[in-house]
């Protein structure tokens, strides 16, 4: 299932997921892919760093699972909240990211 940007819905793996996928937690789990789907991936980071912190201990690595994030991009988005993101305003990612320029490969 696809959301209306085109981005695949997660599907959660966890336990309660797959054992009760009628659950309260299943349903919450749901409810947060479906938010996820709709956000870019600055806003899916901070969202899902915000949870991570509200859950406490085992947190990033329960939404990572929840989500299909990487542990990583979870932890990330938690250090963004305690300590303020770095982006400039009306940008998602830093300048200077991405692949180069083709007329900076190759001149001519």
């Amino acid at each position: 299932m696809a959301n209306q940007a085109g981005r695949p819905l997660h599907r959660c793996g966890c336990d309660d997921c797959r054992n009760r996928p009628r659950g309260p937690r299943a349903q919450e789990h749901h409810a947060i892919n479906q938010v996820l789907a709709t956000l870019d991936e600055k806003s899916r980071r901070l969202l899902a760093g915000l949870l991570a912190q509200h859950h406490g201990r085992g947190g990033i690595e329960l939404l990572a699972q929840v989500t299909g994030l990487s542990r990583n991009t979870v932890r990330r988005g938690l250090r963004e909240i305690r300590h303020g993101s770095p982006a400039p305003r009306g940008r998602i990612r830093r300048p200077g990211g991405g692949r180069p320029r083709l007329e900076k490969k190759r001149p001519g």
